[in-house]
């Protein structure tokens, strides 16, 4: 473990230069894990609680054993073949280190540094530490704190989205603005039109009657660009005033249909989800049998029920 970790740190693998910024909103997310464990339940959960809008895809993955490592690694790199997947996360749950040595593999390792997908590593226990913890743009002590790591806080991030975006707008106004201004100064502030003299030594009544021309013209174009400027900047105004409107109303417009598609607000209206003892959602009566053992999940509980 040491010496390839002293291996890769000199080839810079874990250098946090590298590492990737995750994106706001991710509208797919991808797991590599295995298809049983807790690990993508947990996960499952989390994102349905968090940001139901962003869909999942499972990549089944062996997490252990041999061939484990090589199985990781293509999958990431399948997974990095896709142009249509936002983040990726890759994990398992707890075990003694030689369950989780698949994670300190160099083709596993270099399979996360090569993804152009962010990577979000939740391998074992909080106290556990692999290279692929190492190497990955983010690590997470548990699934359900990947999860987190992959959705948004919903209001409060589009709101910062929002305000984000207000500020960007504001400084390249800004910089247009005093761009043009300096432009303007420069110009004014020339040798030509300071020093005209400097440029027709000899021509004593040509200067004369040029540098009286220059200076008009120099007066009026003065005058023509700032005045043009100050219209620039007067109309610039009310039209970023709109347009941060009509962003703000999209915001809220989208903040609303959220909260409409938030479960806990559609079981207090009466509501009920209906789930297998593992948590599968019942989707149609082909999904149960006679006997069958389900929960009622209602807005303040769940209760079980018997298929009959």
């Amino acid at each position: 473990f040491e010496q390839l970790k002293k291996k890769l740190t000199a080839e810079g693998l874990f250098n946090p230069q590298w590492k990737q910024e995750l994106p706001l909103f991710s509208k797919k997310i991808a797991v590599v894990t295995s298809p049983s464990g807790a690990v993508i339940r947990d996960i499952i959960t989390t994102v349905n609680r968090r940001f139901p809008m962003s869909q999942i895809l499972l990549y089944p993955t062996k997490v252990q054993g041999a061939g484990a490592a090589e199985e990781i690694a293509a999958n990431i790199e399948a997974v990095n073949e896709r142009a249509d997947v936002d983040i990726l996360i890759i994990g398992r749950g707890g075990g003694s280190i030689e369950d989780l040595w698949a994670f300190n593999e160099e083709i596993v390792v270099r399979a996360i540094f090569e993804s152009r997908i962010p990577v979000i590593s939740s391998v074992g226990h909080e106290t556990d530490t692999t290279l692929a913890d190492f190497v990955a743009d983010r690590r997470a002590a548990t699934p359900t704190a990947a999860a987190e790591l992959a959705t948004p806080n919903t209001k409060l991030d589009l709101l910062a989205w929002a305000d984000d975006q207000e500020l960007r707008m504001r400084n390249r106004v800004t910089h247009l603005i005093q761009t043009q201004r300096e432009r303007v100064e420069k110009l004014a502030n020339s040798v030509v039109f300071r020093q005209p003299e400097r440029l027709y030594d000899g021509h004593i009544q040509k200067i004369d009657h040029l540098t009286s021309r220059l200076q008009n013209l120099t007066e009026n174009k003065i005058y023509r660009e700032k005045h043009r400027y100050e219209l620039l900047a007067g109309r610039l105004t009310p039209a970023f005033a709109k347009l941060y409107e009509q962003k703000k109303n999209q915001v809220d417009n989208l903040v609303q249909a959220l909260l409409l598609m938030d479960i806990s607000k559609i079981k207090a209206r009466g509501f009920s989800l209906v789930t297998t003892h593992s948590g599968k959602i019942i989707k149609s009566v082909n999904d149960v049998q006679t006997g069958d053992q389900v929960n009622l999940e209602l807005s303040d509980g769940t209760v079980r029920a018997e298929i009959k």
